[in-house]
């Protein structure tokens, strides 16, 4: 039976790369992994500090179970240009920093110590997408996923591929490909067993048969009282697979989903069900340490997406995301469009047989997971390719038939070689560039983008972003201009039943090269800052979802008569799913409904306070007194949500949050911890800019400075165990409030 244990623990870690360093290891750091090379200040700092070479050392000891197996070493990911030696010999180069390789140790081991060396190169290299160009994101470099491992018999299996069939009729059915491992080329007789196990780990079906070297295909026929994967209820189910040889024994277990996903000329299909799609953009990039978060922090973003923001779809932005992220997607039943890595730039012959490979990688990776509804096989915003493209469709669609294609592009009028024409529209914005006449749209109309003649599956991947970047301690006036733009598309896409959904630029804030961004190594592109704090836009998002999931009710404003150019607070939107919102402002009060004159086509249209609703004398009131504002949510005449905007606002607490209280001390475990300044009335204080100083005490690490500068009123850091159990102390000191202490345990 197969061995996959953790190899994450113990590495030593030098700067540079050369012979001699795989002498020993004098001089260099111990680290764990997942590891970034350099860890990066949060903003205003030199990119170039990680792109150039580093070295990872750790002794891999013989022991009696490698004899007459085979060993290997499980690479989730590095970056970039990975090369693996054993012993000073070189074992494998892997050039993607995206997609897992395996380093076989078979044959080279030695009784005794061993030594493992990696060399990674953080450079740009010209030969390895995404480089070659310019691109809008970090690369950060080092061993930044988990290490596996591996210990099998000499035949073993290599991957799974399943598939469903009928899936919407009464009995349906489902196959498992085996790809068998043979390194060796040994002959052998063997079998393989099939078992399907629903989510509750009830077995409803076996199946079995022989093998003599052929990557054998089972089928379970005539399955009934199956429940379909859907956003709402992602139901799992699970086939193990067991080998038998006259080498030894493997087993091997996949999850999987039924259901079907289809990107149509009248908009995206679900289990033959409309589902108009809303979300949003990620990079896998994390302050300080970049790529290299863990499992938790990882499943978090999926959870956030899902759960805080409400979307029912993600886009791997720019390239394959953590195997813990997809595997998160498919237990909450959030949908997942995932791309190969690139930004734009398309290099020479040999760049594009690597991209080629990275379609192969991902998809042989990821065919399983039941969230992922879309390939993307092209370039992000990439000119036309046509050979290049008809290649990358052509190889998807041999190894993975059951889903589309997509291919993102931002320019008009470009070759469809997919099956789905994704497009990036920042046309809302560009009405606002010198010379352009074009009135303010939300969208383009879908054939004024493809320029054909007919209508095709059709879907917006990007918008947003660029034409528009909000911090979260940006004016008033701004971000709710920020906020009108994402409601304007989502309007427009939720209106057009030939767009099947928008995805907007994007989840989050993210650090980038110095050619893009605001000048400190930002793009404030998000909806959230980096530690995924909600902007007022978040809200936008979160409000489409029905009341019975959550209620929402986010008035867009600091509640500050002078924090508008020409004072008060209207038009004030407030983006909420109750029917009705009512206002007290002192004697006045109002109660508005939702704005379907202007978002007609939205489930959920914001709520627009502005002169439409108020006298002359009415809009009086609003002197020079200023006093509190009283907000009531109301569904079906019912009081569902209250807020009282405070016109005096006094820093009044300081609270300090993890997303979790326990961390799993051997994983080497990591929670998001925010803290926010709070007023009187439980509302973030957006000009609070102190700075709070975070003491840890017992096994664990703050990632990152222990001084952190609050932004718009809150901030936030990663805590990380170190390896050890016990409690853990975390205490938040700032000068205009009590020190507060939260407790953690690691186990």
């Amino acid at each position: 039976m197969r061995s996959v244990v953790s190899f994450n623990e113990s590495w030593s870690f030098h700067e540079g790369f050369g012979q001699r360093l795989l002498e020993g290891f004098d001089g260099a750091a111990t680290v764990s992994l997942p590891h970034t090379a350099v860890e990066l200040p949060f903003n205003y700092f030199d990119e170039k500090s990680y792109q150039r070479a580093f070295t990872y050392q750790k002794i891999l000891r013989w022991m009696p179970e490698f004899e007459g197996r085979e060993v290997s070493l499980v690479f989730d990911a590095a970056m970039a240009d990975a090369v693996v030696y054993l012993n000073g010999d070189e074992i494998i180069a892997h050039k993607d920093g995206y997609t897992p390789f395996e380093a076989r140790l078979t044959g080279r081991l030695v009784i005794g110590d061993n030594l493992v060396t990696v060399k990674i190169d953080g450079s740009e290299n010209p030969a390895i997408p995404p480089f070659g160009g310019r691109i809008d994101y970090l690369t950060y470099a080092g061993i930044y996923r988990d290490v596996w491992l591996k210990v099998t018999d000499p035949i073993s299996v290599a991957n799974l591929k399943i598939e469903t069939h009928n899936v919407q009729a009464e009995e349906k059915s489902a196959s498992v490909r085996i790809d068998l491992a043979n390194p060796q080329q040994l002959t052998f007789l063997g079998s393989v067993s099939a078992s399907l196990k629903d989510g509750d780990g009830r077995v409803l079906a076996t199946v079995s048969a022989e093998t003599t070297g052929e990557n054998p295909t089972l089928v379970f026929d005539g399955l009934t009282g199956i429940s379909l994967w859907d956003i709402d209820d992602p139901a799992l189910y699970e086939i193990t697979v067991e080998l038998k040889t006259s080498h030894g024994s493997d087993r091997v277990s996949s999850n999987f989903g039924f259901r079907t996903a289809e990107f149509t000329t009248e908009g995206f299909l679900l289990n033959g069900r409309p589902l108009k799609l809303r979300g949003l953009n990620r990079h896998q990039a994390f302050p300080y340490v970049g790529y290299a978060a863990g499992r938790s922090a990882q499943e978090r973003d999926a959870d956030i997406m899902k759960s805080v923001l409400k979307c029912n779809i993600v886009r791997t932005s720019h390239y394959p995301q953590s195997k813990w992220f997809l595997d998160r997607c498919d237990r909450i039943g959030l949908l997942v469009f995932e791309e190969i890595p690139g930004w734009q730039h398309i290099g020479d012959e040999e760049w594009q047989q690597e991209s080629i490979r990275n379609v192969r990688r991902m998809i042989e990776r990821d065919w399983n997971h039941p969230s992922i509804i879309i390939w993307g096989v092209r370039i992000n915003e990439s000119q036309d390719s046509h050979d290049f493209y008809v290649e990358t469709n052509r190889l998807a669609r041999e190894l993975d038939h059951t889903r589309q294609t997509g291919g993102v592009r931002y320019i008009t009028d470009s070759e469809l070689l997919e099956d789905v024409y994704t497009m990036n529209d920042f046309i809302l914005g560009n009405e606002e560039l010198p010379g352009n006449n074009r009135p303010r749209t939300a969208l383009r109309p879908q054939q004024e983008s493809t320029g054909l003649s007919y209508k095709v599956p059709y879907m917006i991947t990007e918008f947003g972003g660029h034409m528009y970047p909000t911090k979260i301690y940006d004016q008033e006036a701004r971000q709710a201009e920020h906020v009108r733009r994402h409601l304007e598309v989502l309007n427009a896409a939720y209106g057009d039943p030939d767009i099947a959904g928008a995805i907007g630029w994007c989840m989050f804030d993210y650090n980038t090269h110095k050619d893009f961004g605001s000048g400190d190594r930002i793009c404030y592109h998000g909806v959230m800052d980096m530690f995924r704090e909600p902007k007022f836009a978040a809200y936008v998002y979160a409000s489409q979802c029905d009341p019975s999931d959550e209620v929402v009710m986010k008035p867009v404003t600091f509640w500050a008569r002078g924090e508008r150019n020409i004072g008060g607070v209207l038009p004030l939107i407030i983006l909420t799913n109750c029917d009705e919102i009512e206002l007290r402002y002192g004697s006045l009060t109002k109660r508005i409904g939702p704005d379907r004159e202007n978002y007609p086509y939205l489930p959920h249209p914001p709520i627009v306070l502005d002169h439409r609703h108020f006298t002359a004398d009415e809009l009086g009131t609003w002197g020079l007194e200023w006093i509190d504002g009283e907000f009531t949510g109301y569904i079906a005449g019912e009081p569902v949500a209250s807020m009282t905007l405070a016109a005096d606002p006094l820093p009044t607490t300081l609270q300090v949050v993890a997303d979790s209280t326990t961390l799993k001390a051997r994983e080497r475990d990591a929670t998001r911890v925010i803290i926010r300044t709070l007023d009187q009335m439980g509302q973030r204080l957006p000009f609070m800019n102190d700075n709070v100083t975070v003491q840890v005490d017992g096994p664990a690490r703050i990632v990152g400075p222990a001084s952190i500068p609050l932004q718009g009123g809150t901030a936030g850091f990663w805590l990380e165990a170190t390896g050890l159990t016990g409690t853990i102390g975390v205490q938040a000191n700032s000068s205009r409030f009590p020190a507060v202490k939260i407790e953690l345990t690691a186990v």
